[in-house]
């Protein structure tokens, strides 16, 4: 009897990827996975020449095929190319990110085997620069992960949820597909598991690399934006997320708390201060420990620039110390900001997508 072989779409929204498309788009085509139906492309109006990049590619293999995202968020881009989609599979992918050859042909094998909606590898972070490389390492930490499964590439399991994703499209299809929404994958990866327990499934087998965001502004805003979505979220789903979405805003609003209620009520007596500088203190030794631990790793298991520019342990410390105090405090703000929106000023709590905030990059 002749095994069916599913076929696959590969989703990728961009928006100026030019460094970055071509290989990821040739690693895709050049796999050894033998269904590969298509690799869909849904840009948000690119200015670096990314899109012409794209159509010279397609002019040369025509599994390769461009749309225009108008709303140009990544949401709406996922929710566009699924519509497109004529794989039996659809899988979801980066532009930020290097994936291992065989990465396709992995995650179908998962999927099929596991019997879950939707799978995928760890969140693998990777670093052509000093700032990613303190990113990268922050991603390993306790205080930088949550313990989150997805972020342990050791991990085969069940979790809440998964890294990019892979599923079969007409399930995609039956649960709604991609909502237009912050945060759209931790948003669908909610309906799925009301669907089935078991929907989401982490296999240590599919290997992908992320390359964090370049400076602080940018990370900064990025955990920005991923507070607001929490909130959101939160809104549709009470009591579905883990503790570790909601527990910096949680965690900070205590010590701001405690810090107004020292100088209130008590005159600084109480020397709520302290809460902050023993804060201070234990970011930067998880700073050091992480760093530390994957000392002699750092080159192998995170470094994709070149040996010359490889970053020196005190950058790497100093920097993932920052990247620990930056992301709970951004997306403290995030939260807080949508908090306000919707609680004070009465807006609704989609306005922000509805009203075409966030369509300009």
């Amino acid at each position: 009897m002749n095994l069916i072989i599913p076929t696959v779409t590969v989703a990728i929204p961009t928006y100026n990827e030019f460094s970055n498309i071509e290989k990821v788009i040739q690693g895709f085509l050049e796999t050894d996975y033998p269904n590969l139906l298509e690799v869909l492309i849904a840009d948000g109006g690119s200015t670096d020449g990314t899109v012409d990049k794209v159509i010279k590619l397609s002019l040369v293999d025509k599994r390769v095929r461009l749309l225009d995202n108008p709303l140009r968020i990544q949401s709406a881009a996922l929710k566009l190319m699924l519509d497109e989609a004529k794989g039996d599979i659809f899988l979801r992918a980066d532009a930020h990110c290097e994936y291992a050859s065989n990465y396709i042909k992995q995650c179908v094998e998962v999927l099929l085997e596991s019997k879950s909606l939707n799978v995928g590898g760890a969140q693998r972070f990777a670093a052509k620069s000093s700032f990613q490389a303190g990113v990268a390492l922050a991603s390993r930490s306790f205080l930088g992960s949550g313990k989150a499964k997805y972020r342990d590439p050791n991990y085969c399991g069940y979790a809440d949820t998964v890294f990019l994703g892979c599923f079969w499209k007409r399930i995609l299809i039956e649960v709604g597909g991609y909502k237009i929404t912050r945060k759209e994958d931790t948003e669908l990866n909610l309906r799925l598991l009301e669907e089935n327990a078991q929907a989401i499934y982490v296999s240590s087998k599919i290997q992908v690399w992320y390359f964090p965001r370049k400076n602080i502004k940018s990370l900064w805003n990025q955990y920005m934006k991923y507070g607001r979505g929490c909130y959101l979220i939160g809104i549709q789903y009470p009591g579905k997320l883990p503790i570790r979405s909601n527990f910096p805003f949680y965690f900070i609003s205590l010590i701001i708390l405690i810090m107004f209620i020292d100088l209130i009520l008590f005159h600084g007596n109480l020397h709520a201060t302290i809460f902050l500088v023993a804060g201070f203190i234990a970011v930067f030794l998880e700073a050091f420990l992480v760093t530390w631990r994957f000392n002699e790793s750092f080159e192998s298991e995170f470094w994709r620039g070149s040996k010359e520019n490889i970053p020196s342990f005190l950058s790497r410390y100093l920097i993932c110390g920052v990247t620990l105090m930056v992301i709970p405090i951004a997306h403290f703000w995030g939260y807080a900001y949508q908090l306000v929106r919707h609680k004070v000023l009465h807006l609704n709590e989609n306005y922000f997508l509805e009203s075409g905030y966030e369509i300009k990059k």
